[in-house]
């Protein structure tokens, strides 16, 4: 045996097997558990938009939170797959769906048209960027601290995915509190 051997053997007597992570679902689902209480109190904490009930009843409005929260959670388990070596990488496409869906309606949610103005200017709400950034930094954590346990064969898309996630929830709660 050469030195090479030797090693491998060595090292592989000594050795102890590593527990293997909680499938994606199963993860993503623990993202969940512990990211939405955190949401949850925030939008407490914040009260909830006065005319929140009326806002239930509107279509758009549904369609935009149902988009928002599928995209949070199709990311999150986009994210989570692709820290998996050997699962189809057609998952990793997935988050796309709810994402065009949510973009295609988000843009009436947080930009309001110019006053004064002939032609229709959108302006951002300045609000709304420290609002979701304030809301998203805990799930984001917890996202990060969750993917560094697995072994990503796409880190840029994999953090990509999860802060999508954690952003797509974090505008999720932005909603019920926001006007």
């Amino acid at each position: 045996m050469n030195q090479t051997d030797d090693l491998i053997q060595r090292l592989g007597a000594d050795s102890t097997p590593t527990p293997s992570l909680p499938s994606p679902s199963c993860r993503m689902a623990i993202w969940l558990a512990l990211s939405v209480p955190f949401v949850a109190l925030v939008v407490i904490a914040m009260s909830p938009r006065p005319d929140l009930l009326q806002k239930l009843t509107e279509a758009r409005f549904l369609v935009e939170q149902v988009a928002a929260l599928g995209t949070a959670v199709i990311a999150a388990m986009a994210a989570f797959c692709a820290t998996v070596p050997g699962l189809p990488t057609w998952r990793l496409f997935l988050p796309l769906a709810p994402l065009a869906v949510w973009l295609g309606v988000l843009g009436q949610g947080c930009l309001s048209p110019a006053q004064g103005q002939l032609l229709t200017v959108f302006v951002p709400d300045p609000l709304c960027f420290p609002a979701i950034t304030m809301i998203g930094i805990v799930p984001a954590v917890i996202m990060i601290w969750m993917l560094r346990r697995g072994a990503p064969l796409r880190p840029r898309l994999t953090m990509a995915y999860g802060a999508l996630a954690a952003t797509a929830l974090a505008d999720f709660g932005l909603r019920l509190f926001h006007t």
